[in-house]
């Protein structure tokens, strides 16, 4: 039977070259992000990355926690793809908006939406769709323009990567997976959207034992599973009540 399980988070990643193209599964907290994953490829050291997230980490919205921020800290990273690149407070600049005002780092800036349908679309095969979301704005520049019905709309190309680093709740040995609460945001659609996906999980189980109704991301989508073996300090879902995981 396949198996898919990496006993540790630094084998997992420890293949990734420079100048790779890197999903990682976030939102605005530590809920669904793959901490641990990126904790490693910090300490891997590959360098000139493109990373594509919601955020480009640090930004302050939640708890103060070691997300992909530390990936700029580190000067791994040469371009981020994100909706949220800025900290939410002017007086505390996050490592990587310091970078990019100071020309260190490119910025690809994308409305949410947009973000997230240019990342489903490589998954599914898609080479690029037309969107009327940010006609008349920045984010039109350099971009094709075509009017349906009437209304501008404008051109935007799939997202792929060479990895993506996701988190989810439970995996079975095949790479199966299911999700919990925040985890279940950009997660999914990356998985689908990257040549090589890793998965951090909370549990792992033996094939045939997760109920395929519940199955999000098939295995057949994911080349690597690893197992959290400690508590990370903070919540990673929303099933967390009073510090304490339940069962």
């Amino acid at each position: 039977m396949l198996n898919k399980v990496v006993e540790t988070f630094e084998q997992a990643v420890a293949d990734v070259p420079d100048g790779a193209v890197i999903m990682l599964g976030n939102f605005a907290g530590p809920g669904g992000t793959p901490f641990y994953l990126i904790r490693a490829l910090c300490k891997q050291g590959a360098k000139d990355l493109t990373i594509i997230a919601n955020t480009a980490g640090g930004i302050g919205l939640t708890l103060d926690y070691d997300d992909h921020r530390i990936l700029f800290e580190n000067r791994q990273v040469k371009k981020v793809i994100a909706s949220f690149p800025f900290s939410t407070s002017a007086t505390s600049p996050s490592p990587a908006e310091k970078q990019i005002l100071a020309g260190e780092v490119e910025l690809e800036i994308l409305p949410q939406g947009t973000l997230a349908e240019r990342i489903r679309a490589g998954g599914a095969g898609i080479p690029a769709f037309y969107t009327p979301t940010g006609f008349g704005t920045v984010i039109e520049d350099g971009k094709e323009a075509r009017d349906f019905d009437g209304r501008p709309y404008l051109l935007e190309h799939a997202l792929k990567a060479d990895y993506a680093l996701v988190r989810a709740y439970k995996a079975d040995m095949m790479g199966n997976l299911i999700y919990r609460g925040t985890q279940r945001q950009f997660n999914p659609i990356m998985a689908t959207a990257a040549k090589v996906t890793i998965a951090e999980v909370d549990e792992i189980v033996e094939t045939g034992e997760l109920d395929p109704e519940v199955i999000v991301t098939p295995g057949i989508f994911v080349d690597r599973i690893v197992k959290v073996i400690e508590d990370p300090g903070f919540p990673r879902n929303l099933d967390r009540k009073f510090g304490a995981r339940q069962t």
